[in-house]
């Protein structure tokens, strides 16, 4: 085999990161699913990071790119060789820049007025990257239905699915494109779909298009396995940027600079608010296909998600429970970190208020927006307990945790305790299905 060839001359040629053979290796990983591959080639990939592991001893600042890239990659090809698959691994986070634990930055951190370039960088970042990975699942949806590939090739969708995809994809989108001061014609579905694959592809860097290339491994055949891990890996790029955002509020409510703090938790409003339209395109999947290829996925649930988590934690810290349940013990930094007293919104908010930094209309303004975003999560929550009911049912979740009960026991837990939510705010219309149209 080719992976088998290329694979072997490289690991006796010098083993150069820079050289590794990608496209064989990923196409084989393709050609099965990952629950599938070979044991030859996994025990190939795990002779290479032993090689990988020694020349990053001494990588310096030419090399360290390359060997950091294909470490990392060979810690999302390597997961259930090494029986520590889980969902961070599953979606490939750390390919992408997201963060997963084990010593990731914390973002960007900033909320001072001299951080105002870092900030309207991070933002561009995000929004360049949910642009990218929405993108990206609707070119895979075009290359399909035209023919041109043969990546996972069950139970492909019909074409007013696919169409419907590529209209939701579009709308998904949108706000950050404008945010990005770019714009697509929607007025056709396929032909928008095109467009936004075209301006995606010109933005990207040759780095950027690698990684999002070995972001993808499917662990089985199945056709709308595509869609629902860029549409995952979408959303926890939102989530990075919400904990980013309540990360430089905590630091502006604790300097008293209300605009500030009211301007950046207003922002985490607006992004998970914009984004309801990625509940849509993931309720497009056919339930049969997620039940399909769900079945290899135990270990990989998204209630290990660490951004959501982060994000929760930095609303308020959790209760005893809530750090003692699943989700938590799944991410033990995290959980040590909160533990310790880390610090929250919440927090901050009080102690602002007690010690008289923050009164009157300041503290009206930062109330308000704290009580919309509330009110945003709690919607967000509920759209996702609909969604799961509608693919799951009472069946287990993904990886075989808890599933829907899980998550009607925790879609009402409160976002903050210093402030009450204010009802649901305006949403996306919903039908009777249960999730946005």
């Amino acid at each position: 085999m080719r992976f088998v060839r290329e694979l072997t001359s490289w690991l006796s040629g010098g083993a150069d990161p820079d050289s590794f053979p990608y496209r064989p290796v990923t196409a084989e990983f393709h050609r099965t699913g990952k629950h599938f591959v070979g044991k030859g080639l996994l025990a190939l990939l795990d002779e290479t990071r032993a090689h990988v592991a020694a020349r990053a001893t001494g990588a310096g600042p030419v090399d360290a790119g390359p060997v950091r890239l294909l470490r990392d990659f060979l810690d999302v090809a390597l997961d259930k060789w090494d029986g520590r698959y889980d969902y961070r691994s599953y979606l490939a986070l750390r390919l992408l820049g997201l963060p997963c634990g084990d010593g990731d930055g914390d973002g960007d951190g900033g909320g001072g007025g001299g951080a105002m370039a870092e900030r309207a960088a991070a933002r561009q970042g995000r929004d360049r990257l949910l642009v990218h990975l929405v993108a990206d699942a609707l070119a895979f949806e075009l290359a399909a239905a035209a023919g041109t590939t043969e990546l996972l090739p069950e139970q492909r969708p019909g074409p007013a699915l696919v169409a419907k995809r590529h209209r939701l994809g579009v709308r998904a989108v949108s706000p950050a494109l404008s945010r990005l001061g770019l714009t697509v014609d929607d007025s056709q579905p396929a032909a928008a779909a095109a467009a936004l694959h075209a301006l995606a592809a010109a933005d990207r860097s040759a780095a950027e298009e690698r990684a999002l290339r070995l972001s993808m491994l499917p662990v089985y055949l199945s056709h709308d396995e595509y869609l629902f891990i860029r549409v995952l890996q979408a959303y926890e790029c939102v989530f990075a940027g919400l904990a980013d955002e309540l990360r430089a509020t905590i630091d502006a409510i604790d300097a008293g600079r209300a605009v500030a703090a009211a301007e950046r938790v207003g922002y985490a409003r607006d992004q998970l608010a914009s984004a309801a339209p990625l509940f849509s395109l993931l309720a497009s999947m056919q339930p049969e296909s997620f039940r399909t290829f769900r079945a290899y996925t135990e270990g990989a649930s998204a209630i290990q998600s660490r951004s959501y988590k982060l994000m929760e934690s930095l609303c308020r810290t959790p209760e005893g429970s809530r750090l003692d349940s699943a989700a938590y013990r799944s991410v033990p930094e995290l959980r040590d970190r909160v533990r310790a007293g880390g610090p929250s919104v919440d927090a901050a908010l009080r102690a602002a208020v007690r010690d008289g930094r923050l009164a009157g209309a300041d503290r009206a303004l930062v109330e308000l927006r704290m009580r919309e975003f509330a009110a945003t999560v709690l919607h967000w929550r509920r759209t996702h307990h609909r969604l799961a009911v509608r693919m799951l049912g009472e069946r287990p979740g993904t990886g075989y945790t808890e599933g829907t009960p899980y998550l009607a026991e925790v879609r009402a837990i409160p976002v903050f305790t210093a402030v009450a939510a204010d009802p649901d705010p305006a949403a996306p219309s919903e039908p009777s299905g249960g999730c946005p149209e």
